[in-house]
């Protein structure tokens, strides 16, 4: 979990590493260009409800710590999103997807269960109608669409 530590006194904010990685670019180039702009997101479960907004300007100081030491793998397509939420009238509003952000576990298959031919792995905590995947690596060996059968 990573803080932002935002003006002088100010209580920190406590966001997932992989979220506050994104944020902490857009936030960086909004920043150096001399742009303003807002920061929302609710209230998480552990605090009394409610949601908050800060106010980023160059001038108040800002601070980006993370409890992972090792940098999280960026994601283009979520700088983008928030650059672009950055520049509207609403600011940049962080929902739960950005807080739970780390890697699907995978369960490996049982013993027997696999054919020689195909991967059978299954995916825990995935609530989805349909998922696409542009590419999979399981065990070190990257998967085609075509090794796998529907």
């Amino acid at each position: 979990m990573g803080t932002i530590y935002y003006g002088g006194g100010a209580m920190p904010i406590h966001i997932e590493d992989r979220a506050l990685a994104h944020l902490k670019v857009v936030i960086a180039t909004k920043l150096r260009r001399d742009e303003s702009f807002t920061v929302s997101w609710r209230h998480p479960d552990d605090q009394p409800r409610g949601r908050s907004t800060i106010w980023l300007h160059p001038s108040i100081p800002l601070r980006f710590v993370f409890d992972d030491p090792e940098p999280a793998e960026l994601s283009r397509e979520w700088i983008e999103e928030l650059a672009n939420s950055a520049s509207s009238t609403g600011g940049i509003m962080l929902i739960a997807e950005h807080f739970d952000t780390g890697p699907v576990p995978v369960a490996a298959p049982e013993p027997g269960q696999q054919d020689a031919g195909s991967p059978n792995v299954s995916l825990g905590n995935v609530d989805v109608e349909s998922l696409d995947v542009d590419r999979l690596t399981v065990g070190g060996s990257e998967i085609k669409a075509e090794d796998v059968k529907s």
